[in-house]
């Protein structure tokens, strides 16, 4: 099992691993598990903004490259970092119960007790997120947006020690697997395995959080159809009430100042965890659930499809290809 991060980096990826692998002994207790850090791509550049990379596994190739040559059986993500289209080979065979999905605001310590909103003009908040950026430049236009990378503890520092961030932004899951509650991808964690080895998601299928993973579906479908990833800002988030499954996505332009936003919602029946899923092959959006039916999982697959038309009806591409195209200018 592989969780990825190098050594300055490793103390989230661990804990989540750990998680995971704390649940798979409880299950399958005559069993070994052997934990290898990893560092990606992702983890070594450092001193770019992640939309400026170009590079669509920035965590994840490394990972991959050892699930083929089989040195690990199966690898443990934050969700976000897995692109919605997997290369040929590979499936999410799990995804595990969501933590908190919302981003989290930490403050310099001479602002502590202030908001975004009572920052002083051109206080400068630290993201590595095009989408937070927009967001918020839209509402809170008096305050500046930088680019800032590394880990939790390297962002932490920098903000600490320097004075160049009144505030950063992240995600509010990993401040609480860190045990820093006091300081507040997006929330769920993705087991990657080979796509055709059966023992190994058997192995890990368990873990299936039943509406999480119909919750992420719908998600990634959404992402999928606009083509998302960290070069635009596109979001998404889901809520499951009374049997109703609510997806709202929402598209920006860099600076925040036009966007598209709206929320579609389905009726989709969360089942139990075994119920018996499809026999075929059944990725949907690079998940593999043979334990869940197949017709919950293709309802918030055409959820996500369905919201993502809505949005192209109303001009979302073209506010992304001009967001690409700045990117990729700057």
């Amino acid at each position: 099992m592989s969780g990825n991060g190098n050594a300055a980096a490793t103390a989230l990826a661990r804990i989540q691993t750990d998680s995971v692998v704390a649940t798979l002994k409880a299950l399958y207790p005559g069993l070994q598990f052997e934990i290898i850090a990893m560092s990606t791509t992702g983890d070594k550049i450092l001193d770019t903004a992640l939309s400026k990379i170009g590079e669509k596994s920035l965590f994840t190739k490394e990972l991959e490259h050892a699930l083929e040559k089989n040195e690990v059986d199966l690898v443990v993500h934050s969700l976000k970092d897995l692109p919605t289209v997997l290369p040929p080979g590979f499936t999410i065979g799990a995804i595990c119960k969501r933590e908190n999905p919302h981003d989290a605001v930490v403050f310099h310590p001479k602002f502590v007790g202030k908001t975004l909103e009572t920052l002083p003009e051109k206080s400068v908040v630290g993201t590595s997120s095009l989408r937070r950026a927009a967001q918020l430049q839209r509402k809170f236009s008096h305050l500046e947006f930088r680019s800032i990378r590394g880990n939790l503890n390297t962002r932490l520092r920098k903000l600490d020690e320097q004075q160049e961030f009144s505030a950063i932004i992240l995600a509010a899951a990993g401040l609480q697997r860190m045990g820093w509650h006091n300081r507040v991808g997006q929330g769920a964690l993705g087991v990657e395995v080979r796509a055709k080895d059966q023992d190994i998601l058997d192995l890990v299928g368990v873990l299936h959080d039943p509406e999480t993973l119909l919750r992420c579906i719908a998600e990634r479908a959404f992402l999928r159809h606009l083509e998302g990833g960290c070069s635009v800002p596109v979001a998404v988030h889901t809520t499951m009430k009374d049997g109703q499954l609510y997806l709202t996505g929402g598209v920006w332009s860099l600076d925040g100042s036009d966007s598209i936003q709206d929320t579609m919602q389905a009726t989709i029946h969360v089942p139990a965890q075994h119920e018996d899923g499809p026999e075929d092959d059944p990725q949907l959006v690079g998940i593999t659930a043979r334990n869940i039916p197949r017709g919950p999982q293709l309802a918030a697959q055409n959820l996500g499809i369905s919201l993502a038309n809505l949005l192209l009806s109303k001009g979302a591409k073209n506010i992304l290809d001009v967001a690409r195209q700045l990117n990729d200018a700057h």
